[in-house]
């Protein structure tokens, strides 16, 4: 079972790599939307790339983690707020994405150290992100939408969905990752985070998908 572990763990990085190299290799050909998405996608491909090598020299890589917590919700509140723009006013998710990413610095700086595990965070960003995709999935179900959007929904809906079972399915490993982490024994440890780990393979295969059935010209 620890050899089989051991496997998941390191092969974790593999659909964030894979997806990346995708989104780049077609990045002059998406529409803007997508393209912005894909900023996304190469800040989580850079930050695994990173954390991977830290991981395999046996090195913290825990402060990479509040550093993509910000900048990645910030790159996704970029994303739904060009997806949204016609639905909501931009000020409110641009506001919301400015105050997030105050709060990430105030607790990263003097709540829970860049060396630990930010759990405060994570489970804000997932609590948004949720929010962001619940309002996105009902904006999507609108006639006048599917037929504004009709060459981008495919995309959109294999995008926010891989999203929303990603947060949602992740919030209580964020919201207690930092119990796990030091109160808990290490076999149900790592349980948890391969968990964490399958969870992050279905939103990237989402992601990919995604990618896959973007509009074509």
């Amino acid at each position: 079972m620890d050899q089989v572990i051991s496997l998941i763990n390191k092969c974790a990085p593999l659909p964030v790599l894979v997806t990346t190299a995708y989104g780049l290799f077609i990045y002059k050909r998406l529409i803007e939307e997508l393209k912005i998405f894909s900023w996304f996608l190469f800040l989580s491909g850079f930050i695994q790339l990173v954390s991977s090598l830290l991981w395999f020299n046996r090195q913290n890589n825990l402060p990479l983690l509040h550093l993509y917590v910000a900048a990645g919700f910030v790159c996704l509140a970029w994303f739904y707020a060009s997806v949204l723009k016609d639905f909501v006013n931009q000020k409110i998710i641009w506001g919301a994405a400015i105050l997030f990413t105050l709060f990430t610095v105030i607790n990263s700086l003097f709540v829970q150290n860049i060396l630990t595990f930010n759990s405060y965070a994570l489970t804000t960003e997932s609590v948004l992100i949720i929010i962001l995709s619940l309002f996105t999935f009902i904006v999507l179900l609108n006639d006048i939408v599917k037929e504004k959007r009709m060459p981008l929904i495919k995309s959109l809906n294999w995008i926010n969905s891989g999203l929303f079972i990603y947060y949602t399915s992740s919030l209580l490993i964020f919201y207690f990752g930092d119990l796990f982490t030091r109160k808990f024994p290490v076999y149900l440890n790592q349980y948890t985070w391969v968990l964490h780990a399958f969870f992050s393979l279905v939103m990237y295969s989402c992601f990919f998908v995604g990618l896959w059935k973007r509009p074509r010209n």
